[in-house]
Protein backbone atom coordinates (compact mmCIF):
# COMPACT_ATOMS: atom_id res chain seq x y z
CA UNK A 1 0.00 0.00 0.00
CA UNK A 2 2.59 2.58 0.95
CA UNK A 3 4.01 1.90 -2.54
CA UNK A 4 1.32 2.58 -4.63
CA UNK A 5 0.61 5.34 -2.34
CA UNK A 6 4.32 6.81 -3.22
CA UNK A 7 4.11 5.95 -7.14
CA UNK A 8 0.64 7.85 -7.40
CA UNK A 9 2.02 10.75 -5.58
CA UNK A 10 5.19 10.68 -8.00
CA UNK A 11 2.72 10.23 -10.84
CA UNK A 12 0.99 13.03 -9.73
CA UNK A 13 3.88 15.44 -9.57
CA UNK A 14 4.71 14.36 -12.97
CA UNK A 15 1.19 14.94 -14.36
CA UNK A 16 0.86 18.61 -12.50
CA UNK A 17 4.60 19.57 -13.45
CA UNK A 18 3.48 18.57 -17.01
CA UNK A 19 0.35 20.26 -17.45
CA UNK A 20 2.27 23.95 -16.18
CA UNK A 21 6.02 23.16 -17.58
CA UNK A 22 5.61 26.57 -19.38
CA UNK A 23 4.86 28.07 -16.09
CA UNK A 24 7.87 26.50 -13.99
CA UNK A 25 10.51 26.73 -17.20
CA UNK A 26 9.42 30.98 -16.77
CA UNK A 27 9.44 30.96 -13.47
CA UNK A 28 12.90 29.26 -13.56
CA UNK A 29 14.09 31.47 -16.28
CA UNK A 30 12.89 34.49 -13.76
CA UNK A 31 14.81 33.10 -10.58
CA UNK A 32 17.86 32.84 -13.16
CA UNK A 33 17.53 36.45 -14.27
CA UNK A 34 17.56 38.11 -10.89
CA UNK A 35 20.37 35.73 -9.51
CA UNK A 36 22.57 37.12 -12.93
CA UNK A 37 21.22 40.82 -11.98
CA UNK A 38 22.37 40.62 -8.79
CA UNK A 39 25.52 39.59 -9.67
CA UNK A 40 26.07 41.74 -11.85
CA UNK A 41 24.53 44.72 -9.49
CA UNK A 42 27.48 43.70 -7.26
CA UNK A 43 29.89 44.01 -10.14
CA UNK A 44 28.97 46.99 -11.27
CA UNK A 45 28.68 48.84 -8.05
CA UNK A 46 32.71 47.72 -7.38
CA UNK A 47 33.02 49.57 -10.59
CA UNK A 48 31.31 52.39 -9.81
CA UNK A 49 32.33 53.08 -6.66
CA UNK A 50 36.06 52.67 -7.57
CA UNK A 51 34.88 55.28 -10.68
CA UNK A 52 33.22 57.97 -7.78
CA UNK A 53 37.00 57.20 -6.15
CA UNK A 54 39.09 58.40 -8.95
CA UNK A 55 36.80 61.15 -9.89
CA UNK A 56 37.31 62.80 -7.00
CA UNK A 57 40.52 62.42 -6.29
CA UNK A 58 41.01 63.95 -9.72
CA UNK A 59 38.67 66.70 -8.72
CA UNK A 60 41.34 67.01 -5.56
CA UNK A 61 38.24 66.78 -3.42
CA UNK A 62 39.42 65.84 0.10
CA UNK A 63 40.22 62.06 0.50
CA UNK A 64 37.15 61.55 3.36
CA UNK A 65 34.42 62.74 1.26
CA UNK A 66 35.65 60.41 -1.34
CA UNK A 67 35.41 57.45 0.70
CA UNK A 68 32.85 58.28 1.86
CA UNK A 69 30.61 59.25 -1.45
CA UNK A 70 31.98 56.11 -2.75
CA UNK A 71 30.86 53.98 -0.17
CA UNK A 72 27.26 55.80 -0.32
CA UNK A 73 27.48 55.20 -4.14
CA UNK A 74 27.99 51.39 -3.79
CA UNK A 75 25.41 50.86 -1.74
CA UNK A 76 22.91 52.45 -3.79
CA UNK A 77 23.84 50.67 -6.90
CA UNK A 78 23.39 47.58 -4.94
CA UNK A 79 20.05 48.31 -3.57
CA UNK A 80 18.70 49.09 -6.75
CA UNK A 81 20.18 46.20 -8.23
CA UNK A 82 18.22 43.87 -6.00
CA UNK A 83 14.83 45.90 -6.54
CA UNK A 84 15.12 45.03 -9.87
CA UNK A 85 15.69 41.24 -9.27
CA UNK A 86 12.38 41.05 -6.99
CA UNK A 87 10.96 42.86 -10.23
CA UNK A 88 12.42 39.63 -12.34
CA UNK A 89 10.96 37.66 -9.97
CA UNK A 90 7.12 38.91 -10.13
CA UNK A 91 7.45 41.05 -7.25
CA UNK A 92 5.77 44.37 -7.95
CA UNK A 93 7.74 47.74 -7.39
CA UNK A 94 4.87 49.72 -5.46
CA UNK A 95 4.78 46.13 -2.73
CA UNK A 96 8.56 46.50 -2.95
CA UNK A 97 8.47 49.94 -1.89
CA UNK A 98 5.81 49.35 0.52
CA UNK A 99 7.63 46.82 2.54
CA UNK A 100 10.51 48.76 2.03
CA UNK A 101 8.68 51.87 4.01
CA UNK A 102 7.33 49.59 6.16
CA UNK A 103 10.85 47.03 7.22
CA UNK A 104 12.04 50.94 7.33
CA UNK A 105 10.38 52.25 10.26
CA UNK A 106 10.76 48.97 12.06
CA UNK A 107 14.42 49.14 11.32
CA UNK A 108 14.70 52.62 12.32
CA UNK A 109 13.17 51.81 15.49
CA UNK A 110 15.47 49.13 16.52
CA UNK A 111 18.58 50.58 15.19
CA UNK A 112 18.54 54.12 16.10
CA UNK A 113 22.28 53.72 17.36
CA UNK A 114 23.09 52.75 13.90
CA UNK A 115 20.89 55.30 12.36
CA UNK A 116 22.71 58.45 14.82
CA UNK A 117 26.01 56.89 13.92
CA UNK A 118 24.97 56.93 9.76
CA UNK A 119 23.52 60.75 10.75
CA UNK A 120 27.09 61.57 12.47
CA UNK A 121 28.75 60.15 9.67
CA UNK A 122 26.92 62.67 7.37
CA UNK A 123 28.01 65.66 9.58
CA UNK A 124 31.60 64.48 9.82
CA UNK A 125 31.82 64.57 5.62
CA UNK A 126 29.89 68.08 5.75
CA UNK A 127 31.85 69.83 8.51
CA UNK A 128 35.11 67.93 8.29
CA UNK A 129 36.42 68.34 11.75
CA UNK A 130 38.57 65.34 11.34
CA UNK A 131 40.15 64.16 8.04
CA UNK A 132 42.44 61.24 7.23
CA UNK A 133 46.11 61.21 8.14
CA UNK A 134 45.52 63.98 11.10
CA UNK A 135 46.41 63.18 14.38
CA UNK A 136 43.18 63.86 16.92
CA UNK A 137 42.32 62.80 20.11
CA UNK A 138 38.58 62.17 20.91
CA UNK A 139 38.29 62.25 24.31
CA UNK A 140 38.96 58.41 25.41
CA UNK A 141 41.23 57.65 22.44
CA UNK A 142 43.91 59.23 20.02
CA UNK A 143 45.49 58.41 17.20
CA UNK A 144 45.79 58.96 13.06
CA UNK A 145 42.64 58.87 11.18
CA UNK A 146 42.65 55.55 9.04
CA UNK A 147 39.44 56.04 7.55
CA UNK A 148 35.40 57.50 7.97
CA UNK A 149 33.23 55.18 7.56
CA UNK A 150 29.40 55.53 7.13
CA UNK A 151 28.63 54.12 10.75
CA UNK A 152 32.48 54.47 12.33
CA UNK A 153 35.32 55.79 11.95
CA UNK A 154 39.24 54.36 12.47
CA UNK A 155 42.21 55.18 14.05
CA UNK A 156 46.00 54.08 14.39
CA UNK A 157 47.61 54.60 17.79
CA UNK A 158 50.93 55.49 17.95
CA UNK A 159 52.16 52.16 19.27
CA UNK A 160 50.05 50.74 16.56
CA UNK A 161 46.70 49.70 17.69
CA UNK A 162 43.78 50.00 15.50
CA UNK A 163 40.57 51.73 17.64
CA UNK A 164 36.95 52.07 16.01
CA UNK A 165 35.00 54.55 17.15
CA UNK A 166 30.73 55.17 16.15
CA UNK A 167 30.49 58.55 14.46
CA UNK A 168 27.80 59.20 17.03
CA UNK A 169 30.40 59.46 20.06
CA UNK A 170 32.36 61.20 18.07
CA UNK A 171 29.77 63.97 17.63
CA UNK A 172 28.97 64.09 21.14
CA UNK A 173 31.93 64.77 22.59
CA UNK A 174 35.23 66.87 21.86
CA UNK A 175 37.38 66.81 19.06
CA UNK A 176 40.95 68.26 19.51
CA UNK A 177 42.88 68.34 16.25
CA UNK A 178 46.99 68.45 16.75
CA UNK A 179 47.15 68.39 12.71
CA UNK A 180 45.25 71.03 11.59
CA UNK A 181 47.55 73.98 12.27
CA UNK A 182 50.63 74.38 10.69
CA UNK A 183 52.64 75.34 13.98
CA UNK A 184 51.79 74.28 17.15
CA UNK A 185 53.81 76.27 20.65
CA UNK A 186 55.52 73.76 22.83
CA UNK A 187 56.19 74.44 26.27
CA UNK A 188 58.66 73.59 29.24
CA UNK A 189 58.71 73.60 32.43
CA UNK A 190 62.73 74.40 33.75
CA UNK A 191 63.44 73.65 37.61
CA UNK A 192 66.68 75.33 39.22
CA UNK A 193 67.84 76.08 42.50
CA UNK A 194 66.89 78.88 44.62
CA UNK A 195 70.70 80.01 44.80
CA UNK A 196 70.52 80.37 41.14
CA UNK A 197 71.35 83.92 39.47
CA UNK A 198 67.36 84.18 38.14
CA UNK A 199 68.91 86.93 34.96
CA UNK A 200 71.46 84.10 33.79
CA UNK A 201 69.05 81.63 33.91
CA UNK A 202 66.70 84.00 31.59
CA UNK A 203 69.65 84.64 29.53
CA UNK A 204 71.10 80.71 29.05
CA UNK A 205 67.72 79.11 28.13
CA UNK A 206 66.75 82.39 25.63
CA UNK A 207 70.48 81.40 24.03
CA UNK A 208 68.68 78.09 23.31
CA UNK A 209 66.04 78.70 21.74
CA UNK A 210 67.89 81.25 19.62
CA UNK A 211 70.61 78.66 18.34
CA UNK A 212 67.79 76.22 17.53
CA UNK A 213 67.19 77.09 13.59
CA UNK A 214 63.61 74.56 13.84
CA UNK A 215 62.21 77.31 16.15
CA UNK A 216 60.36 79.88 14.48
CA UNK A 217 60.93 83.85 15.80
CA UNK A 218 57.09 84.27 15.05
CA UNK A 219 54.59 84.86 16.50
CA UNK A 220 57.22 85.02 19.09
CA UNK A 221 58.76 82.85 22.13
CA UNK A 222 58.51 83.40 25.85
CA UNK A 223 60.72 82.59 29.05
CA UNK A 224 60.06 83.62 32.35
CA UNK A 225 60.63 82.67 36.24
CA UNK A 226 56.55 80.66 36.98
CA UNK A 227 56.44 79.82 40.24
CA UNK A 228 57.93 79.86 43.58
CA UNK A 229 58.10 75.94 44.42
CA UNK A 230 58.49 74.36 48.24
CA UNK A 231 62.04 73.50 46.59
CA UNK A 232 63.13 75.00 43.60
CA UNK A 233 62.48 78.13 41.24
CA UNK A 234 60.29 77.30 38.54
CA UNK A 235 60.44 78.67 34.76
CA UNK A 236 58.50 78.24 32.29
CA UNK A 237 59.92 78.33 28.37
CA UNK A 238 57.20 78.80 25.24
CA UNK A 239 58.47 78.42 21.91
CA UNK A 240 56.76 77.62 18.49
CA UNK A 241 57.52 75.25 15.40
CA UNK A 242 56.19 73.40 12.89
CA UNK A 243 53.70 70.76 13.65
CA UNK A 244 55.75 67.82 12.18
CA UNK A 245 59.04 68.83 13.99
CA UNK A 246 57.18 69.43 17.14
CA UNK A 247 58.17 65.90 19.29
CA UNK A 248 61.27 66.12 17.70
CA UNK A 249 62.00 69.94 18.46
CA UNK A 250 61.17 69.25 22.47
CA UNK A 251 62.92 66.52 22.87
CA UNK A 252 66.34 68.03 21.18
CA UNK A 253 65.81 71.14 23.53
CA UNK A 254 65.24 69.43 26.32
CA UNK A 255 68.82 68.09 26.19
CA UNK A 256 69.97 71.26 24.96
CA UNK A 257 68.54 73.03 28.31
CA UNK A 258 70.39 70.27 30.40
CA UNK A 259 73.79 70.94 29.13
CA UNK A 260 73.36 74.95 28.69
CA UNK A 261 72.33 74.30 32.56
CA UNK A 262 75.29 72.22 33.32
CA UNK A 263 77.95 74.49 31.56
CA UNK A 264 76.67 77.54 33.68
CA UNK A 265 76.87 75.43 36.55
CA UNK A 266 73.01 76.24 37.52
CA UNK A 267 71.62 73.01 39.23
CA UNK A 268 68.49 71.37 38.91
CA UNK A 269 67.39 70.77 42.23
CA UNK A 270 65.72 66.83 43.29
CA UNK A 271 63.30 66.34 46.23
CA UNK A 272 65.20 65.65 49.29
CA UNK A 273 64.17 65.51 53.01
CA UNK A 274 66.05 66.19 56.29
CA UNK A 275 65.71 63.96 59.56
CA UNK A 276 66.94 65.62 62.49
CA UNK A 277 67.35 62.95 65.59
CA UNK A 278 66.98 64.36 69.06
CA UNK A 279 68.90 63.20 72.47
CA UNK A 280 65.14 63.40 73.97
CA UNK A 281 63.34 61.58 71.24
CA UNK A 282 65.93 58.65 71.63
CA UNK A 283 65.49 58.49 75.31
CA UNK A 284 61.47 58.29 74.93
CA UNK A 285 62.01 55.55 72.12
CA UNK A 286 64.67 53.76 75.21
CA UNK A 287 62.14 53.90 78.00
CA UNK A 288 59.01 52.03 75.76
CA UNK A 289 61.46 49.05 74.65
CA UNK A 290 62.54 48.96 77.80
CA UNK A 291 58.88 48.83 78.83
CA UNK A 292 57.75 46.62 76.76
CA UNK A 293 60.54 44.04 77.06
CA UNK A 294 59.55 43.95 81.02
CA UNK A 295 56.03 43.55 80.37
CA UNK A 296 56.84 40.55 77.48
CA UNK A 297 59.32 38.81 81.17
CA UNK A 298 55.97 39.11 83.38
Amino acid sequence: MERLRIIDCIHYIGVYLLSNKQIFISYLINLFSAIVVITIGFFISKIFANGVQKLLSVKHIDSTIAGFLSTLARYIVITCACVVALGQIGVKTTSIFAIVGAAGMTIGLALQGSLSNFAAGVLLVLLRPLRTSEYVNLGNAAGTVLNIHIFYTTLKTLDGKIIVIPNGKIIAGNIINYSREPMRRNQFVINVAYDSDVDLVISVLKSVLDQEERVLKHPGNFVGLNEFSPSSLKFIVKCWCYTEELNSVYSDLMLQFKKALDQHNITIPYPKMDVYLYKKINKILKSSKDNTVERKKK
